[in-house]
């Protein structure tokens, strides 16, 4: 019976809605700034280097938050903790537009990541509790509206400043997560699956997994390298003399890996011949965003988020597929999730620094393509 719940219980629809509706808000708030580096930078005074820590400071709170908020998730239900990380994200994006300093902006970031750390878990237990037939799928429906956020945030960004200061930007983006938390009022108690009874005594007992690991290092390869080149990409696009909207080809391949990688898994039971191959092409487009070349350059920017995204993809099905996974799946999302940002800690600040250094991008940009390439193939030969 559970294996057909995501056909047979009313609102899957409207559920999946509130699901790719949340992902969008997350990458749309986490990289909003991106397109606006540079006149935060020249309001503010920052060197690239601080810019990068305003990105990480949003990742230390996600790190610290997402295993207890995976955890109060899976005993407690996702419904409640959803609606409080949006209120959290309101708040926190509003304030952004308020600050008047460097230090203003740092705190409002972290608090951002405060929102953020809740999402995943619950978007996996939305998962395991209407798609649990097909997660793959399932995960790539929802992982798609990362994508679109990212999109949204990368190439709408621009037009609105055209007419439109950065901080009235940032304040309409503001308005977003209430809209989706008052949205997710419809669903009502009863759309919500069965709280677990998860213990912090299961949860040591599920880290004893060796795939836990793998996937907290997958994730941090994937994650790392896309949220560094989704941050820094309309800074290298602008030193090339080119325009920073061109930075939402990444996400565009970020959308179409989700639902496609996702038919991919339901289909296709060697994870880890997969993950090699992503692995391969991630470091080959990743490198190839150094060519000078405009078409290849474009290509490379789209197979850049598809094969990041593919890795992210496979790494939240597995646990919600695996039967000792299954029942702690908020939890281990939680901590894979949560460990595996000290790629998205380290990443962009070392990015910006290396710029500072060199005065080029060059060295950043191969420094990722190695990093992602190494992770995701040596991390294959350990997934069964």
């Amino acid at each position: 019976m559970e294996k057909n719940v995501a056909s047979a219980r009313p609102g899957y629809r409207m559920v999946f809605g509130l699901a790719f509706a949340v992902a969008f808000l997350a990458d749309l708030l986490l990289f909003s700034m991106s397109p606006m580096v540079h006149l935060v930078m020249s309001e503010l005074r920052l060197s690239h280097a601080q810019f990068g820590l305003l990105f990480s400071a949003a990742i230390v709170s996600v790190m610290f938050a997402r295993l207890p908020l995976g955890l109060i998730a899976d005993r407690r239900g996702y419904l409640t903790v959803l609606r409080v990380a949006l209120v959290v994200l309101a708040l926190a994006a509003g304030s952004r537009a308020l600050a008047w300093d460097f230090t203003g902006l740092l705190i409002s970031q972290f608090v951002l990541g405060l929102g953020l750390a809740a999402l995943l878990p619950c978007l996996s237990l939305m998962v395991k509790a209407w798609a649990a037939a097909r997660p793959g799928l399932g995960t790539g429906i929802y992982f798609s509206g990362f994508a679109v956020g990212s999109v949204v945030a990368l190439g709408l960004t621009p037009v609105l400043l055209q007419v439109m200061l950065w901080r009235q930007v940032l304040l309409l983006y503001a308005v977003l997560p209430i809209v989706v938390c008052l949205a997710s009022l419809a669903l009502g108690r009863k759309s919500e699956a069965v709280a677990s009874s998860t213990r912090l005594k299961d949860v040591r007992l599920v880290l004893r997994e060796r795939v836990v690991w793998v996937l907290l290092l997958l994730m941090a390869g994937s994650m790392g390298c896309y949220d560094t080149l989704a941050s820094w990409m309309p800074r290298v696009l602008e030193m090339k003399g080119l325009e920073t909207g061109l930075a939402s080809l990444m996400p565009v391949g970020f959308f179409v890996a989700g639902p496609l990688i996702g038919l991919v898994l339901d289909r296709f039971p060697s994870r880890g011949v997969l993950v090699a191959l992503l692995g391969v092409l991630a470091g080959a487009s990743i490198a190839l965003l150094t060519t000078q070349s405009l078409p290849v350059l474009l290509l490379a920017l789209f197979a850049v988020g598809f094969v990041l995204s593919g890795v992210c993809v496979t790494s939240l099905t597995i646990p919600v597929e695996r039967p000792r996974l299954s029942p702690y799946a908020g939890t281990v999302v939680g901590f894979v999730t949560s460990a595996s940002n000290v790629g998205p800690l380290l990443m962009p600040v070392a990015f910006g620094h290396l710029i500072d250094l060199t005065g080029y991008y060059s060295a950043s940009v191969f420094m990722v393509a190695i990093l992602g390439g190494v992770i995701f193939v040596g991390c294959s030969r350990f997934m069964r």
